[in-house]
C-alpha cells in the first residue's frame, strides 16, 4: 500500500472515473477497493501514515465520492432486499430474524470447526484483521446520528464491543491478543496487500454505510445482522482452532461473542433496528438493505475462501497480483 499512500495527498478523481467506467465489478476490483480503503482509513485514523488534513481534501474527498457511489450502486444493484413490513418493532425484528436465519451455502465456520488446516486457520485470522482490529468503529458512526431508543439500544451494544470500561476487555484487544498468539502480527494494515477485493469490500461496505449520515438506515440494518449472525458461528471458530492446538489466548476473542452476541442480536434487532422504524419508517428500506448488504458481502468473503481451498490454492493474493 506504500505507492497508494505516497500518492494519495493528490487526490486522482479523473483515474478513479477511469477505472469506475472500466471495471468489470468493482466489488472484486482490488485497485478500486484498496483505494477506497485508504480513503476511508484517512477518516478512521487508522494509518498513521495519512495526515489528518487530509481527510476533507476536496481532492480526496470527491475521489471518494466517485468510487462510492459506483460501489453503493454495484451493492443496490446486486442484492436480493426483501419487502419492508410494517415500521413496528416487532415486525421489523421477525423479518430480520427471518432474513439472517435463512440456510446459505457452505459455511466457513463449520469448514474451520471441522475441517480446516492450520495454515487455512491463519489465513482466516489475516481476513479478519481488516475489520476486527477496528472492531465496532464503523457502527460507532451511528451513534450521534441516532435519538432516544436507537440511541440507548446502540451504546448499549457498543459499550460491550468496547470493553464496558476495562481495556483489556475491548473486543479488538481481545482480537489482538488473538492475532499475537497466531504468530502474526497485530499492527494494523499489517495484511492489507495480502488480501483479496472482497475483503476490503467487506470492510468498505460497513464504512460507506457509518461514515455516510443518508445511510444511516443502512449501517444499522447492517449492525443487526452482523449480530444476529455472530454467535453460533463464532463458537464453531473457537471449536475448530482448539482442534488445531490453540489455546484461550486466541480462542477467548471468539468465545466471549457466544455469549455477548447471543444478548447484542435481541438488542439490535428490536431496540435498534425495529425501534427506528418505528421512529422513522423512511429508513426502513434501508434497514433491510443494509442487513441484506452485510449478509452478502461476508458470503463472498467466505465463498472466496472455501473455493480457494477446494482448489487447494491460497484465499490471500499471490506475489504477482500485490
Amino acid at each position: 500500500m506504500r505507492h497508494l499512500v505516497d500518492g494519495v495527498a493528490t487526490g486522482h478523481t479523473a483515474l478513479a472515473d477511469a477505472a469506475v467506467s472500466t471495471t468489470a465489478d468493482i466489488a472484486c476490483d482490488d485497485d478500486l477497493q484498496l483505494a477506497l480503503f485508504a480513503l476511508y482509513a484517512s477518516s478512521y485514523g487508522s494509518i498513521a501514515a495519512f495526515r489528518a488534513e487530509l481527510e476533507w481534501d476536496p481532492a480526496l474527498v470527491a475521489t471518494r465520492r466517485v468510487i462510492e457511489t459506483a460501489f453503493e450502486a454495484s451493492l443496490r444493484e446486486s442484492i436480493a432486499v426483501p419487502q419492508p413490513p410494517a415500521p413496528t418493532a416487532d415486525a421489523v425484528a421477525r423479518d430480520l430474524f427471518a432474513l439472517t436465519g435463512a440456510e446459505g451455502g457452505p459455511s466457513l465456520s463449520r469448514h474451520l470447526a471441522r475441517k480446516a488446516t492450520l495454515e487455512q486457520a491463519h489465513e482466516f485470522l489475516v481476513h479478519r484483521t481488516v475489520y476486527t482490529l477496528r472492531e465496532a468503529d464503523p457502527h460507532s458512526w451511528a451513534i450521534p446520528r441516532l435519538t432516544g431508543r436507537p440511541k440507548a439500544a446502540l451504546v448499549e451494544i457498543q459499550s460491550d464491543e468496547y470493553g464496558a470500561g476495562r481495556p483489556d476487555r475491548v473486543h479488538a484487544t481481545l482480537f489482538a491478543r488473538a492475532v499475537r498468539g497466531a504468530g502474526l502480527t497485530d499492527a494494523y494494515g499489517a495484511y492489507v496487500d495480502d488480501v483479496p477485493a472482497v475483503t476490503l469490500a467487506s470492510h468498505n461496505t460497513m464504512s460507506m454505510f457509518g461514515l455516510n449520515r443518508r445511510l444511516l438506515g443502512a449501517i444499522v440494518g447492517h449492525l443487526a445482522a452482523f449480530e444476529m449472525t455472530s454467535s453460533i458461528p463464532n463458537r464453531l471458530y473457537s471449536e475448530g482452532l482448539r482442534r488445531l492446538g490453540f489455546g484461550d489466548d486466541v480462542c477467548g476473542y471468539f468465545d466471549e461473542h457466544v455469549e455477548a452476541d447471543a444478548v447484542h442480536e435481541q438488542i439490535a434487532g428490536r431496540d435498534l433496528a425495529g425501534a427506528l422504524a418505528e421512529d422513522r419508517p423512511d429508513l426502513l428500506p434501508d434497514i433491510l438493505f443494509g442487513a441484506a448488504a452485510c449478509l452478502e458481502v461476508d458470503d463472498r468473503v467466505g465463498r472466496h475462501m472455501l473455493d480457494a481451498w477446494s482448489r487447494g490454492a491460497s484465499s490471500l493474493r499471490t506475489e504477482d497480483e500485490r
